[in-house]
C-alpha cells in the first residue's frame, strides 16, 4: 500500500508566524519518527506575505497542493485561522485537518463567537465591539464613552486575533487608551468585556476519538505568574499549567460539557480548544475557542494529551483520518 503524503502547512502572515513554525515542527517530527510507516511528509512554508515554499522554491497554492493528498494545518492568526487558507483548499478539493472555512472564520471572530455563545444560552462576559478606525481618530473620546458603560477593570483585545496578542487589563482610563491603541494595530475591530476574576481553565475536544463522538481531554488549570494568560505565559514560561485541574468533579464534568457544547455552537470540526473562568460565585463563563489549538511543546492540547496517556502523534494520525473520512 503506497503511503499517504501529507502536506504540512505553517508560518503564515499573521503575529502568530513563530508559534506556527512551532507547532508544524512538532507535527512534522509526529509524522517522521512516529508514524513513517503510514505516511510521507511535505513541509509547507507560508512566508509573512502569504506566498508559498517548497524545499526553498515559491509554489503557486493551487501547484503546491498538487504534491500532497491531505493538508495538515498547523497555522494560527490570520490567513491560517480566519477561514482563508480552508476556503482555498475547499474550492481546490484538498481534504484538510481542522474546522472548515464557515467555522473558521465564526471561531477566529470574537465577536461572532460571543453572539454564538449567546444563542446557545452559554454564559460569557458582557462585550461591546468598536472599530479601530474610531480609536484611531479619537481614543481618549472612545475610552471615555467605554468608561461610563463598564465598570473597571474592562479586558480589551482585538476582534480576530489568537495567543492573547494585542490583549490587555484596563484598570483606569489612561490604562484603557493604551489598551485601546494597542489592540486597534492587530485587527480592524476591538473587543471590550467585563474582567472576571477566577481561575482560567481550558479545556479541548476531539471528534471520534477513543470511540467517543467527542472527547473532552482533562481540565487544564491555568496559574498565570503575571496578572493574566498572555502570549507571555503561553509561550514563555510565565506560568503553571495544572493537568488534571485542581477544581471539583463537578466544576471538571461542566467544563467539559461546555468545551462540547461551544464547539458544536460555533460549528466546528475534529477538533477545537476553549478557554473559561471560573469565578467562586458567579459560575463559569466561556471567553473563546481555538478552532486551530497549538501543538507546541508549550501548548495545553499535548499536554491534556499526556494526561490521558496519549501525545501529539496520536492526535495527528486521528485528525489525518478525520480529513480522509475514515473516522
Amino acid at each position: 500500500m503506497s503511503k499517504i503524503k501529507i502536506g504540512v502547512l505553517r508560518g503564515g502572515p499573521s503575529s502568530e508566524y513563530d508559534v506556527s513554525l512551532a507547532t508544524g515542527g512538532n507535527v512534522l517530527k509526529a509524522l517522521r519518527e512516529k508514524l513513517a510507516d503510514k505516511y510521507v511528509t511535505c513541509d509547507v512554508l507560508i512566508d509573512k506575505k502569504g506566498q508559498w515554499h517548497i524545499d526553498g522554491i515559491t509554489v503557486e497554492p493551487k501547484n503546491a497542493v498538487k504534491q500532497f493528498d491531505v493538508a495538515f494545518l498547523a497555522l494560527h492568526g490570520a490567513y491560517g485561522e480566519d477561514g482563508k487558507v480552508q476556503q482555498l483548499l475547499e474550492s481546490l478539493g484538498t481534504p484538510f485537518t481542522g474546522s472548515d472555512s464557515l467555522g473558521s472564520a465564526v471561531g477566529m471572530n470574537k465577536a461572532l463567537t460571543k453572539d454564538s455563545f449567546k444563542n446557545n444560552n452559554i454564559k460569557t462576559p458582557i462585550g461591546r465591539v468598536v472599530k479601530s478606525a474610531l480609536i484611531t481618530r479619537d481614543a481618549e473620546k472612545v475610552a471615555h464613552e467605554l468608561f461610563k458603560k463598564f465598570s473597571m477593570p474592562v479586558v480589551v483585545k482585538p476582534v480576530s486575533a489568537g495567543s492573547s496578542v494585542g490583549v490587555s487589563i484596563a484598570h483606569d482610563i489612561e490604562e484603557l487608551v493604551r489598551g485601546l491603541k494597542e489592540a486597534a494595530k492587530h485587527d480592524s475591530q476591538v473587543l471590550v468585556e467585563e474582567y472576571i476574576k477566577g481561575i482560567e481553565a481550558t479545556v479541548g475536544v476531539i471528534e471520534g476519538f477513543r470511540g467517543e463522538k467527542l472527547y473532552a481531554l482533562p481540565s487544564v488549570e491555568i496559574v498565570p505568574k503575571i496578572e493574566f494568560f498572555d502570549f507571555a505565559a503561553k509561550y514563555e514560561g510565565k506560568s503553571e499549567e495544572i493537568v488534571p485541574a485542581r477544581f471539583t468533579k463537578d466544576v471538571k464534568d461542566q467544563l467539559s460539557d461546555l468545551a462540547r457544547k461551544v464547539h458544536k455552537a460555533v460549528g466546528l470540526r475534529h477538533y477545537s480548544r476553549s478557554d473559561f473562568i471560573v469565578h467562586p460565585k458567579r459560575g463559569i463563563y466561556v471567553l473563546e475557542v481555538n478552532t486551530l489549538p497549538g501543538l507546541t511543546n508549550e501548548s495545553l492540547v499535548p499536554k491534556s494529551l499526556r494526561a490521558v496517556g496519549s501525545d501529539t502523534h496520536e492526535l495527528v494520525d486521528h485528525l489525518i483520518q478525520l480529513a480522509l473520512g475514515r473516522v
